[in-house]
């Protein structure tokens, strides 16, 4: 079979990772390793260090995001080559004639827009006249794809799931040393409002008198939210110095707490994957979550799930799931069956088919539903 020639934005890989970016690593990494699909990597930018053989597209990103906000121009054809298929990895996708395919992981921006950047919020509207011209949206969830439907009416919708990311061997020594020797339950991503982190702090305070040992670890880099979880730690008064803020970690680190960690918290308001829930199961660690977006669907029965905002169900989920023996080895064996369900391998194979019906030109909005979302029918 002659590979399908995909033009690929590599755009996420270059500049301080996020999730968005380890995904596109990964996917990359797994459709690379096929022999019916050729990647012709490409990314917007001009300030980005460019790794062979990826091609630049000669446009400034800024001034193109708000070309192509207003119109389809201009299109880029002509530094494509023989692609067949375009995917814009990260929400936006270029103007082209050829068939085009734009990933999109959550809509959080679309459903609050004064929450996001001037520059996210161009995005989006790259991402509507793209899906108004014909474009369709890959999801990584079923959850997400039911948010892009309400969100861009019309939008021809396909999910295929990621998987879990590599967690690296944990260092032998604690990054940490207010975490050293400690018990702790551990909130990892960006201290932004959609984690919902405000609530998460107030459950630990109604643990806190009955766990005396326990510690709170929020890792992760500062976001819009960082003043209003600060101001739910002064409201605990004199147990505030039991919230643990790390900022951004690296792998290393990431791993040491995920496997020494009582307990991952998840309880975000909204979702479009869920990376640390995977990482959790992983290191054998149980996990409490909220029941937002993806996250039922991603931690399946591997996870202690109640509404984002109820504080009490999240502080009730939080104890049984650390003072439990019963409780904990269930959530742990039950993540490592959950694990099974996501491979990198099925992702691209999936991706790979998507492609075919893409370029080939099926009637992705009335066609069959892909593997993934036959088995949650």
């Amino acid at each position: 079979m002659t590979p399908l020639r995909v033009a690929f934005d590599t755009g996420p890989l270059y500049g301080p990772r996020t999730g968005v970016g380890f995904a596109v690593e990964a996917m990359h990494a797994a459709l690379a390793a096929r022999d019916d699909v050729a990647l012709l990597d490409y990314l917007v930018s001009f300030r980005a260090r460019l790794t062979p053989p990826a091609r630049r597209l000669p446009l400034p990103a800024l001034l193109a995001h708000r070309c192509w906000a207003l119109g389809q121009h201009p299109r880029v054809d002509r530094w494509l080559g023989d692609a067949e298929v375009l995917h814009g990895t990260n929400y936006v996708v270029p103007p082209s004639r050829i068939p085009r395919l734009v990933s999109v992981y959550d809509c959080w921006f679309l459903a609050h827009p004064g929450d996001a950047s001037p520059a996210v919020r161009l995005a989006g509207q790259v991402l509507r006249r793209a899906v108004a011209n014909g474009a369709v949206v890959h999801t990584s969830s079923h959850a997400t794809a039911a948010s892009v439907r309400q969100h861009l009416p019309g939008a021809s919708v396909h999910t295929v799931h990621l998987a879990a990311l590599a967690l690296s061997p944990p260092p032998a020594e604690c990054p940490f040393p207010a975490v050293s020797g400690r018990r702790f339950v551990l909130a990892l991503g960006t201290l932004e409002r959609r984690k919902n982190l405000p609530r998460l702090v107030q459950a630990f305070g109604l643990l806190a008198a009955d766990l005396p040992d326990l510690v709170l670890v929020l890792a992760g880099g500062d976001g819009d939210d960082r003043e209003a979880i600060r101001r739910s730690v002064d409201e605990l008064g004199g147990i505030g110095d039991r919230v643990v803020f790390t900022g951004r970690v690296d792998d290393g680190a990431r791993s040491w707490l995920l496997h020494h960690a009582a307990a991952l918290a998840y309880p975000s308001l909204d979702e479009g994957f869920g990376f640390p829930l995977l990482d959790a199961m992983q290191a054998g660690v149980p996990v409490v979550a909220s029941t937002a977006g993806s996250i039922p669907e991603v931690a399946g029965d591997a996870a202690l799930l109640c509404p984002a905002t109820d504080v009490a169900a999240l502080a009730q989920n939080l104890h049984l799931a650390i003072t439990s023996p019963s409780v904990r080895s269930s959530l742990v064996a039950a993540g490592r069956q959950q694990l099974l369900r996501f491979s990198w391998q099925r992702c691209a194979a999936e991706m790979t088919d998507l492609y075919r019906q893409v370029a080939h030109g099926t009637d992705l909005r009335r066609g069959a539903p892909s593997s993934t979302e036959t088995e949650q029918m």
